[in-house]
């Protein structure tokens, strides 16, 4: 894949750099800040081959990418400065158009979402760490173990600092001071007052000393009210001393006020959240299991599941556990389910290819591609997902599985739910295992609308005689005069199976100079497609041609083309029927290639082009031969589904 290629049509999709006020990446998914979302093309953006669904949520732009995400992004970087442009991360950072629960979404995923990827990774080396040490590999007290698990570990130690760093960049403040700030809570010098036996004070006022090591909101909201703090001192301190002055003061008046104020609000309000669930939990896991795992999927696709993830990482801080997180993995796993039941069911060969794909992405926690471009669309799928999600989710709760670490729930991760003695694990397996089966047995039997084969159903030669037949003693030679001007492309070169096998019949293709079609003999139109883009007509001698401009068209809607002609209306050589915009179409990602089809070829011995290379408008293009046979009666090409035409 062209990453850089696609990274400039994705660019200009969201209304090109100047509308783009800031940009991160999660595990599938570009997250635009945008600072008008109507200047963004979504319709293009979603016709375009490398990009999955487009979707706002939490007041960002996201256009779901997949597993490539990241080189994606790395290749907007190069081709673009919205990745480096300061400016327009602190833009972001005023969030001045988003405002209540949409805004606070937009906040803690632009936080969270650039540090999912290391702490996958981290956690699942701590669930094998784990593992290892449960059944006996590896002594806890080796050094061996002692540094690898402080190479898992040092990730929610030091995450106070990782989130530094993300709520600086999203809010515009100076990122090296907010590394200060969190570096003074995780400091020994600090930590060691927390155990000390005399009161803390600073200036004779208490301070309540707490632990802040894998903490996830004091820091976030110490980091929000510096960056506020730092843009009011910055406009009025005089240039020649700010750059000193400014950092000097945030320090001195911030982190004494995290210490005495956000840090204990945040550890309360953190452990409050968390209570809270763990109590509906308590009260019924089975229930609440039960609605995590039918709902974790309508959550990520309203993007409200960053809201739980701060209490995730809060409950394995404080806790050393989460009982919450497993059952959202039933979902995944129930996604999973839902989308192989659809490859294994559908006869359509890009469907089975995309749920294939699709399915191998999400065993793996990447969800997306199956959700949005497979059990989504289809709705059946989605809700046999729900509903298994629901089954396993209640049995994973019941069981109390906990995860020890932080991870997408997927095929890898599973070893973070691996505790002491694996209390609950066998829990999950069960869970995700019925999930996924509930899920894909629901959507085979209960099917789906299968979307037709583009085979080109839009034209379906039926050999039905036609209401008048026209009779010939013998089939006479025709002449099809190019209804285009431009280049002529063998029928073999044009990138559709359907047209380069000749299914549909003979002919040639013209790669168009200008967007005009005229009538390639005088006859009468047989068909004009109310998308537009292909007509067909027949000649007064019984000929039956179809022109089809451009390949997939069909999806334009009607877009970009304008025609002057109805179905059964009669027409002369070189009169205009239709005009499409070429640079629109090609804009818009479609091959403007252009078939003419002679579709009753089999009525005619030969069907020989005339034109090597080069055609304009009403010049010969193609000669039907004459057959020598006896009269006959002739036969109509019936086009119709133009849904599922190209």
């Amino acid at each position: 894949m062209d990453f850089e290629k696609l990274a400039k049509e994705i660019v200009a999709g969201v209304g090109g750099e100047k509308n783009v006020n800031s940009l991160v990446h999660c595990a599938t998914r570009l997250r635009f800040s945008l600072k008008d979302n109507t200047k963004a093309d979504t319709a293009l953006l979603e016709k375009n081959p490398g990009v999955i669904a487009v979707k706002e949520s939490g007041g960002q732009y996201q256009v779901v990418i997949g597993n490539t995400v990241p080189e994606v992004y790395e290749a907007i970087g190069k081709v673009s400065t919205i990745i480096d442009s300061s400016d327009r991360e602190r833009e972001a950072g005023e969030s001045k158009s988003k405002k209540g629960f949409g805004a606070v979404i937009d906040v803690i995923s632009s936080i969270f979402a650039p540090l999912l990827g290391v702490m996958a990774g981290a956690g699942i080396l701590k669930g094998l760490l784990l593992i290892c040490s449960n059944f006996g590999w590896l002594e806890a007290k080796s050094s061996t173990y002692i540094i690898l698990f402080g190479a898992a570990d040092s990730l929610f130690y030091f995450l106070p600092l990782l989130l530094a760093v993300t709520t600086a960049r999203k809010f515009g403040g100076n990122i090296f001071v907010a590394l200060t700030i969190a570096g003074a809570l995780l400091i020994p010098s600090i930590t060691a007052l927390n155990g000390a036996e005399s009161a803390v004070t600073f200036f004779g006022i208490p301070v309540v000393m707490m632990s802040y090591s894998s903490t996830v909101i004091p820091i976030i909201i110490a980091i929000i009210v510096m960056s506020k703090l730092e843009k009011f001192c910055n406009r009025r301190i005089h240039e020649s001393v700010k750059n000193f002055i400014t950092p000097l003061i945030l320090l001195v008046i911030m982190v004494p006020l995290t210490l005495m104020v956000f840090g204990p609000f945040g550890v309360y309000v953190g452990n409050g959240i968390a209570d809270i669930l763990i109590a509906a939990f308590l009260f019924s896991p089975l229930i609440a299991g039960a609605l995590l795992g039918a709902g974790w999927q309508l959550f990520v696709i309203f993007g409200v599941h960053w809201g739980l993830v701060p209490v995730f990482i809060n409950n394995i801080a404080v806790y050393g556990r989460d009982g919450i997180k497993p059952a959202a993995t039933a979902s995944v796993f129930a996604q999973t389910g839902a989308s192989l039941g659809v490859m294994l069911k559908t006869k359509n060969k890009k469907l089975k290819t995309l749920a294939g794909s699709a399915t191998l992405s999400a065993l793996f926690g990447i969800t997306e591609p199956a959700v949005y471009g497979v059990t989504l669309p289809l709705k059946r799928p989605f809700i046999a997902g729900i509903i298994g999600g629901a089954v396993g989710g209640a049995i994973i709760g019941q069981a109390g599985t906990q995860a020890f670490a932080s991870g997408a729930p997927g095929l890898l991760t599973l070893p973070i739910f691996y505790g002491p003695g694996g209390q609950g694990f066998s829990g999950l397996i069960m869970g995700i295992t019925a999930s996924f089966l509930i899920s894909m047995v629901l959507t085979y039997i209960l099917g789906f609308e299968d979307p037709v084969e583009e085979e080109k159903q839009e034209v379906v030669a039926t050999t039905a005689a036609s209401p008048a037949p026209i009779h010939h003693p013998v089939r006479a030679s025709d002449t099809v005069l190019s209804p285009l001007s431009g280049t002529v492309v063998a029928l073999s070169d044009v990138p559709d199976p359907a047209f380069a096998a000749e299914a549909m019949g003979k002919g040639i293709a013209v790669e168009p100079a200008e967007g005009r079609i005229v009538a390639p003999f005088a006859g009468t139109v047989t068909v004009a497609f109310k998308k537009k883009h292909a007509l067909a007509v027949v000649s007064d001698q019984g000929l039956e041609v179809l022109v089809h401009v451009g390949m997939d068209t069909v999806k334009l809607d009607g877009e970009h083309f304008t025609s002057y002609i109805q179905e059964g209306d009669r027409v002369s050589a070189g009169q205009l029927l239709l005009e499409f915009d070429i640079a629109r179409i090609r804009e818009a990602g479609y091959s403007t290639i252009t078939p003419v089809i002679v579709t009753n070829t089999f009525d005619y011995s030969d069907i020989i082009p005339l034109q090597p290379t080069v055609v304009t408008h009403g010049e010969p293009l193609l000669e039907a031969i004459g057959t020598e046979s006896n009269t006959e009666s002739t036969t109509h090409t019936v086009i119709s589904n133009p849904k599922y035409s190209t």
